[in-house]
Order: structure tokens, then C-alpha cells, then sequence
């Protein structure tokens, strides 16, 4: 009897734990959730491309019947999410994504949804101090959904979108063009560079282009030696303005455009139309013929013009870009963009004396000795 006593209350708690986890599975429903282990993506901007995301609806158990769920935006979400993770962030605006799919299955006997996909795009001209949210809910008719678990958060901000850069002080690129028809008798052209000018001084810095045919310089006799000047056969341009100079150690974005139909050519400088007047060029042919006469990047004519400084995204085009176009693409574009045809991005360290042509086009540029390399973060907050 005694040893009966001894084993009641180990009894007892035994029947307590497993009543109690009876009633626990008895109570359990089974519910729906978004499945994922957080409930926020961040996404850092890099550029204007587009990108698809996924997300997924589970069940705690195989479903009983097929479950029928839609993914919708939830704007009103927004103050939500400020509160819960301490950020000022805003809606994403509606022109930047869309739901390619909305409506979601659990089929009977199963645990997991289709994918619900959200398309985002048009990143690239959001603002670049702002963080974007985009929140998403999940509603269902068919099961209960768990409330911790039926909201998710998008969030888009910017990053550096270059981390890399090329030093061309006394060096410089030459191009043989694998396309020399798409740079033979333009009727347009638009040159752009992304610069880091150290120190002017010189009489002339070089861009690129082709000495005594097209060439984007810096300086020339008689001239500022900071200020952009386009040198062709048929004259140079603009005039002597000593308030259109270049900074010295900060980055500048330069462009110029030229029309041969209208003779209109235009200078830009951090995308603001600096000059504008008219060449007499009937079209510009920048293929190169001879070996002092080839096109190159950082120098002309001799080796005394080269450029003091880094240089990155470096394009040649056969079409007349717009301001707007210009000055929305500082950083990047497309590489696919119609009538660019030569595209050297400066941002590869692991090839020193190669810089790819991003277009695909083959017009890779070739540096006279090995490139040095600095790490930057542009753009620069």
C-alpha cells in the first residue's frame, strides 16, 4: 500500500500533461500565414531595372479542402510599418510595381500556396534619400488566417550604384571598334563621362575622342584650363567663358550631343545645359585611321594631355540623348539601350588593362598600362 502512495502523484502529473496537450490539439485550428522567416525584404536600389518577388501562403497542416486566398497592396499600411520598425518610410508609388499574381491556391492535402509575384520597376528614378515600402496583406474566406502572420512589407532604398572607379592620371584607353559602321558618318552623336578631376594646369586634359577630328577635351590654348571644349575639323566650340569651369576633386558628369542635321551641338555639365550653338560637320566618324589618330579615352595627340583624375561610366552614342535622359543616368543605364554603342563602366578591378564594352557590341577599350583602381560610393550622399 505504501508503495501505491509512493507513484499517485507521479500518476497524477502524467495525467495532467497529457490531458492538457489533448485539449491543446483539441483547440489548435489550423490556420493560414505568409510563409517566411521575417516579415520585411529590403531591396537596395542600384539602378532602373525591373525585378520580380514571391511570396507564398502555408498552412500549420495539410488542408482539409482546396483554400482560395488573394495578395493585395495595403497603402493604409504604411504607418503600421513606420511604428513597428522606427523608419519614415513612404509608399512606394503605384507607377513603380504591379501584382502579376494575385490569386492563390492551397490545394486539398497540401501545406503550401502558389507563388503570389509582385513586379517592381522604374526604381531607379525614385529619390535617393528616401526609403520606399510597399505593404502587401493576404486575404482568405476559406480559413482563418493567423493575424501575426497575414502582412508583409516591401522596402526599397538606395545604395551605392558605384563602388569602383578607374584612375587614368598619365594613362589612357584606346577603342578598336568591332562596329566601326555604327561610328562611321553619324548624323548624331552624344559623348558623356562621369570625371573626378584632382588638378587642371595643363593646357589640355583629354576626355576622349579622336585629335583633330572629334575629340571632348578640357583646356586648349588661349583657353580655360578647366572648361569643356569640343575640337573638330571644322572648328572648336564653345568660346572662352570663365564661369563654365570645372570643380576640382568632386564629381562631375559631362555630356555633349551633336546634331549633324541641324548643326546644333550643346555641352552639359551635371546635367544642365551649360552651352549651346552650331559646327559645320556634315556627320562625325570617330573609327580612328592611324596610329595617333585612333580613339581614346584620358588622351591626345601626346602623351602630355592625359587626364588628372578618375573617370567611370564612360558612353559613346549614335543618337542625340535628351536632357532629361542625360540627366536622369548619371550613374548607370541600360546597356541595351538603343544607339548607345560603346559602354565602359570603369567599375571592374579584376582585369587591369581591359575594360569591357558593357553593350555587348565588342568595343572593348584597352589600357596603355596597367589601370589603377579606387573605391568610391556614388553617388555620394
Amino acid at each position: 500500500m505504501k508503495k501505491l502512495f509512493k507513484y499517485i502523484p507521479i500518476l497524477l502529473a502524467t495525467w495532467l500533461i497529457v490531458a492538457c496537450q489533448n485539449n491543446d490539439e483539441a483547440d489548435f485550428k489550423n490556420k493560414a500565414f505568409i510563409d517566411g522567416k521575417t516579415f520585411t525584404t529590403e531591396t537596395i536600389i542600384k539602378g532602373a531595372g525591373s525585378m520580380v518577388k514571391s511570396l507564398t501562403l502555408s498552412t500549420s497542416r495539410p488542408a482539409e479542402k482546396d483554400l482560395n486566398a488573394t495578395f493585395k497592396a495595403a497603402p493604409q499600411m504604411v504607418d503600421t510599418y513606420n511604428k513597428a520598425y522606427y523608419n519614415k518610410a513612404v509608399l512606394l508609388p503605384d507607377s513603380c510595381y504591379s501584382i502579376l499574381v494575385g490569386d492563390v491556391k492551397i490545394n486539398q492535402g497540401s501545406v503550401k500556396s502558389n507563388a503570389a509575384q509582385f513586379e517592381f520597376s522604374k526604381l531607379g528614378g525614385l529619390d535617393r534619400s528616401t526609403t520606399y515600402v510597399l505593404p502587401v496583406t493576404v486575404e482568405c474566406n476559406d480559413i482563418e488566417l493567423l493575424q501575426s502572420a497575414k502582412n508583409y512589407y516591401f522596402v526599397f532604398r538606395a545604395g551605392a550604384l558605384i563602388n569602383v572607379v578607374a584612375d587614368v592620371s598619365r594613362n589612357y584607353l584606346q577603342v578598336e571598334w568591332k562596329t566601326p559602321e555604327l561610328v562611321t558618318d553619324m548624323k548624331q552623336i552624344t559623348m558623356e563621362a562621369l570625371i573626378y578631376p584632382r588638378e587642371f594646369g595643363k593646357l589640355i586634359s583629354t576626355i576622349m575622342g579622336i585629335e583633330g577630328n572629334f575629340l571632348m577635351r578640357i583646356g586648349d590654348a588661349g583657353f580655360p584650363d578647366n572648361q569643356i571644349q569640343i575640337a573638330t575639323g571644322a572648328g572648336n566650340f564653345p568660346d572662352y567663358d570663365s564661369n563654365k569651369g570645372l570643380q576640382t576633386k568632386r564629381w562631375q558628369h559631362v555630356a555633349m550631343t551633336y546634331n549633324a542635321d541641324t548643326r546644333e551641338v550643346k555641352v552639359y555639365v551635371n546635367g544642365i545645359l551649360q552651352s549651346q550653338g552650331t559646327l559645320r560637320l556634315r556627320s562625325v566618324t570617330i573609327k580612328g585611321n592611324s596610329a595617333d589618330r585612333m580613339f581614346l579615352i584620358g588622351k591626345s595627340y601626346d602623351d602630355a594631355r592625359w587626364f588628372e583624375g578618375d573617370m567611370a561610366e564612360v558612353r559613346v552614342w549614335n543618337v542625340v540623348r535628351t536632357q532629361e535622359e542625360i540627366a536622369t543616368h548619371f550613374y548607370s543605364v541600360d546597356p541595351k539601350t538603343p544607339g548607345l554603342v560603346g559602354y565602359w563602366k570603369m567599375d571592374d578591378n579584376t582585369s587591369p588593362n581591359i575594360v569591357k564594352d558593357a553593350t555587348g557590341n565588342g568595343n572593348d577599350a584597352k589600357a596603355n598600362k596597367p589601370l589603377s583602381w579606387h573605391n568610391v560610393s556614388l553617388p555620394e550622399k
